[in-house]
């Protein structure tokens, strides 16, 4: 299997990752059953630091708008592509910027949570726009434990695969 194809593969399998890692726990959010909170940002975040920006982008852009397209939020499946898609590129040039001044678990960290508060902003602004920013905002926190869950899983994951040298795509 040559290296373009290998790439391929690989992101096709994150991208599956993340629309399962989505849709196993899904925790509808207070705003009228819309939106919900779910574990798909540790694959979102583990396929930024794994992955190419390009492949990393696909992948969790890919893989969560599926989810939301099987789960009946087919409104948020634009935004989610946009929004999760922005997130890995977040955390892959959080990382390669931040990794020779902080190191490698301090970059991750980092980048991850400016992933996720690129996404708490993302969704908060859409739902503004689409329910107006007072109801919107309900969805704040809930958008910050999903992003801080993601990130601990996220962390811890890529701790793992490191250790047994499944990181190094």
């Amino acid at each position: 299997m040559n290296l373009k194809t290998k790439k391929m593969v690989i992101a096709a399998m994150f991208a599956a990752l993340a629309c399962v890692a989505t849709m196993v726990i899904k925790i509808p959010s207070p705003i009228s059953g819309q939106g919900y909170i779910n574990l798909g940002d540790c694959i979102v975040l583990l396929a930024g630091w794994m992955l190419s920006p390009l492949y990393g982008f696909l992948a969790a852009a890919i893989g969560s708008a599926i989810a939301d397209l099987f789960l009946g939020y087919a409104v948020y499946a634009p935004i989610t592509f946009v929004i999760k898609g922005v997130m890995a590129l977040i955390a892959w040039y959080g990382v390669k910027f931040m990794r020779g001044k902080l190191g490698n678990l301090p970059s991750r960290l980092m980048s991850g949570l400016l992933a996720e508060a690129a996404m708490v902003l993302g969704y908060f602004l859409f739902e503004g726009f689409l329910y107006g920013f007072a109801t919107s905002a309900v969805n704040i926190p809930f958008n910050g434990v999903q992003g801080a869950a993601g990130l601990i899983l996220g962390v811890i994951l890529i701790k793992v695969f490191e250790k047994n040298k499944i990181a190094q795509l």
